[in-house]
């Protein structure tokens, strides 16, 4: 800190006698106008010599030029004959403006920093920075707390015939709590309503039914309805759900986003620039996670101190079942291409459930739902769809179409 006084005094001294010698060596003044003018001539003479040693002008041309330069060169000189030299400056008040500047500068200086500035605080060393975030981290909110601070949220704008089936939803439920189907529903039902806390709460009881058999995808749509229901905000319980991911699934993609994240909201803008610059050339381009990436990284970046950062371009992903699946499926029996597809239509759901997706792909997924005869789940996804497209009616026409199709629109 004494440094850092040393060098700002100094350099507004330096500012200081730079005015205080312009002051004191002031004219009253400029330079006689004359002066200027036999200057401005003899430049015009001498640019005169080197054209027509060029040839850029004629011999008779340049002589003209010189005779009347050099008469405007005599009627100058005529002019500032017995001309007297310009006053000096009177030294009284220059002294006076010279013994305010240095104080004033010294003040303001010191003004500007305490308003704009930190007193007192010290700079940090990379290992101190570290420890702070470190603390920064132990001591969050937990994730209670970071909910009650947000404002209450609004109601969805669902469909009344949606509402009465989540109602349903709910005491069934409430009737049958061993049944992880249900819970399952309920917890996409209620994140669909905006309610991320009763759905993780859901989740929570779907993990706990499944027991050891619960998958990483499980416990990450638990992170993601904690994660939504504290407004964006990564608490100490869902950084121990994140943990339960990457025990299961060291690559999985929703942990690997939400650790990036909570270590850019505990002051480790470092750590989770190399996690997110990872993922994001690890990650098909339409994982969910790219976008949100994509909109920061440049800004984490330069946080964590890489300059001229340049985001690794998209990594396309493959959708849809690949060339050796359609081979595959030929030689099957009805039944094992049967459980095939339904095994393509429950990773499309979970996929459309946890990141979204195209209208194209929810229609894909009611229409093989319908194929399939599970009527149920494909009016439970167009009943979701509806919530999904609301603010979109071009996007709901495409899904209400395959739901018409499938028989489920009402």
């Amino acid at each position: 800190m004494t440094l850092f006084w040393i060098v700002s005094g100094a350099a507004a001294l330096a500012v200081a006698a730079i005015l205080a010698r312009a002051l004191l060596h002031a004219r009253a003044g400029a330079a006689p106008g004359t002066d200027h003018d036999l200057s401005v001539y003899r430049d015009q003479l001498r640019e005169i010599d080197r054209d027509a040693a060029r040839g850029a002008i004629p011999p008779e041309e340049a002589e003209r030029l010189r005779t009347e330069v050099s008469r405007r060169i005599l009627s100058a000189d005529a002019r500032s004959g017995g001309k007297a030299p310009p006053l000096t400056q009177p030294r009284g008040p220059a002294l006076v403006l010279t013994a305010l500047i240095v104080p004033g500068l010294l003040i303001g200086a010191f003004a500007l920093y305490w308003q704009l500035g930190a007193p007192g605080y010290r700079d940090l060393g990379l290992q101190d920075r570290i420890i702070r975030a470190r603390d920064a981290r132990a001591n969050r909110p937990d994730q209670a707390e970071a909910e009650s601070r947000l404002p209450p949220s609004a109601e969805a704008d669902a469909p009344a015939d949606y509402l009465d089936l989540v109602e349903k939803l709910r005491t069934t439920v409430q009737d049958r709590p061993d049944d992880p189907r249900g819970h399952t529903l309920l917890a996409r039902s209620e994140a669909a309503l905006g309610n991320y806390a009763a759905a993780y709460a859901a989740q929570r009881q779907l993990i706990a039914l499944k027991g050891d058999a619960a998958t990483a995808q499980d416990y990450a749509d638990l992170a993601d309805m904690m994660v939504l229901a504290a407004g964006g905000y990564v608490s100490p319980q869902t950084e121990q759900v994140l943990d339960e991911i990457m025990r299961r699934d060291p690559e999985n993609g929703v942990a690997r986003y939400y650790g990036g994240l909570m270590m850019a909201q505990t002051g480790r803008p470092d750590a989770a620039f190399r996690i997110w610059d990872k993922l994001l050339r690890d990650s098909p381009a339409d994982a969910a996670w790219i976008a949100p990436i994509r909109g920061q990284i440049q800004d984490l970046a330069m946080l964590a101190g890489v300059n001229d950062y340049a985001p690794p371009l998209p990594n396309p992903g493959i959708a849809g079942p690949s060339a050796d699946d359609i081979t595959a499926a030929s030689g099957l029996t009805a039944d094992d291409r049967q459980a095939m597809i339904q095994g393509m239509v429950d990773r499309l759901e979970d996929r459309l459930a946890t990141q979204g997706g195209s209208p194209q792909e929810w229609a894909q997924l009611i229409g093989a739902l319908g194929v399939l005869g599970d009527a149920d789940r494909a009016a439970a996804i167009w009943a979701e769809a509806r919530i999904v497209f609301a603010a979109q009616p071009e996007a709901l026409g495409i899904v209400e179409q395959a739901a018409t199709d499938a028989g489920v629109a009402q």
